[in-house]
């Protein structure tokens, strides 16, 4: 037949490229999956960026009812992209891409990369074990560690925006809620397939402990970003003036064109003079808190050491951020720095400068924070 003459050069080409790739599909999968997502992210308040989180969650859940209806009926083949099970996997690691792509943006904007690393990291063991567990059991259970992570990861910062506030509390809140839905889904495959969930239990369970643990000791140690808060905006200047407006007239020394090249900013300051610290946080509407301005000098046999630690308000809402500033007068030199944290102590963004006093005050522009 004409078809087949055509379709057959068609499946020899798919094997061919299969074999010269396949071991990398379900990865480039995932990072399709990432590059698509890393780019329309906005708000994490907005319904419809949290409706596409939902989205992606349903279909990873339903792909794996899928992939354990077909494990426990009719057993699983890897051969090549001729087997539907081929392209279940690799819808599903597109999924997981979409869904690790979100949270690594989120909180690379709520944190600095100090306390953002954690999630790189686990963005590379999911790259990694993604090349390892091909078989059985072992594939599945890396599929429900990956969805309870991305379960954790989103209840870590929905809940704070639907109940209006952060803390320890919401925290431990949104671990038990991941743990409740993971048991909901859990109950849901064993009723389609239980000889074959059980098959890899124990080992789930001690991944899913894993998991749950190493986020927690993040979060107390401080290692993962505060969402839903972020840092829009901070810089350092000699003053700053409320506008009749209501925006912030700042006013600074001329970065140059070489700013972005520089470590440590200059600050040239006179003696007595004030310093400013401003900084600007976008918190979700209705979501009122606290963030601390600690100011910390660098002295060689202590380290950084703290002088002050100024309380300021966040009012939610403000899509660049609420504005505000803390004031450090007496300023000695040396090198600086200001951490722009939450009160428990989480990193949101940090301002470092090297103060030099010189007798006259230098040139300074004024410039608007809108």
């Amino acid at each position: 037949m004409p078809h087949e003459s055509l379709g057959e050069p068609l499946r020899a080409h798919l094997r061919t490229a299969y074999s010269r790739f396949g071991q990398h599909i379900s990865s480039i999968s995932l990072l399709g999956g990432f590059a698509f997502d890393a780019v329309t992210l906005k708000r994490v308040d907005t319904f419809w960026e949290n409706f596409w989180v939902v989205v992606h969650l349903a279909l990873v859940a339903v792909c794996i009812l899928f992939f354990v209806h077909r494990a426990e009926n009719r057993g699983i083949d890897y051969d090549g992209p001729a087997k539907p099970h081929f392209w279940l996997i690799s819808t599903l690691q597109f999924l997981f891409g979409g869904l690790l792509s979100t949270f690594l943006v989120f909180y690379f904007r709520s944190g600095t990369l100090r306390a953002s690393w954690p999630f790189f990291l686990i963005l590379a063991v999911a790259f990694l074990a993604n090349e390892k567990f091909k078989q059985g059991y072992a594939r599945l259970n890396f599929q429900l560690s990956l969805f309870f992570l991305s379960l954790f990861c989103f209840t870590i910062f929905i809940l704070p925006v639907v109940l209006h506030a952060i803390g320890p509390f919401m925290f431990l809140l949104s671990g038990a809620v991941s743990l409740a839905l993971l048991y909901l889904f859990l109950r849901l495959l064993r009723s389609i397939a239980g000889v074959y969930v059980a098959t890899g239990r124990p080992a789930l369970i001690a991944s899913i402990a894993t998991i749950f643990i190493t986020i927690n000791v993040l979060y107390f140690l401080n290692l993962i970003p505060p969402l839903p808060l972020s840092l829009q905006d901070a810089s350092v200047h000699h003053a700053i003036t409320r506008t009749a407006d209501g925006n912030y007239a700042v006013r600074s020394e001329d970065p140059g064109l070489l700013r972005f090249f520089r470590l440590t900013e200059k600050f040239h300051a006179t003696p007595g003079a004030p310093v400013y610290a401003y900084s600007a946080v976008f918190s979700p509407t209705s979501l009122n808190t606290q963030i601390v301005h600690d100011w910390q000098v660098y002295d060689r046999k202590r380290g950084w050491t703290t002088i002050s630690r100024v309380e300021l308000p966040v009012r939610g809402g403000r899509g660049g951020g609420y504005r505000t500033y803390s004031v450090k007068t007496g300023i000695t030199p040396g090198v600086w720095r200001v951490n722009v944290e939450t009160p428990t102590g989480a990193l949101l963004g940090r301002l470092r400068f090297n103060v030099v006093l010189q007798p006259s005050d230098p040139p300074l522009i004024t410039q608007v924070k809108n």
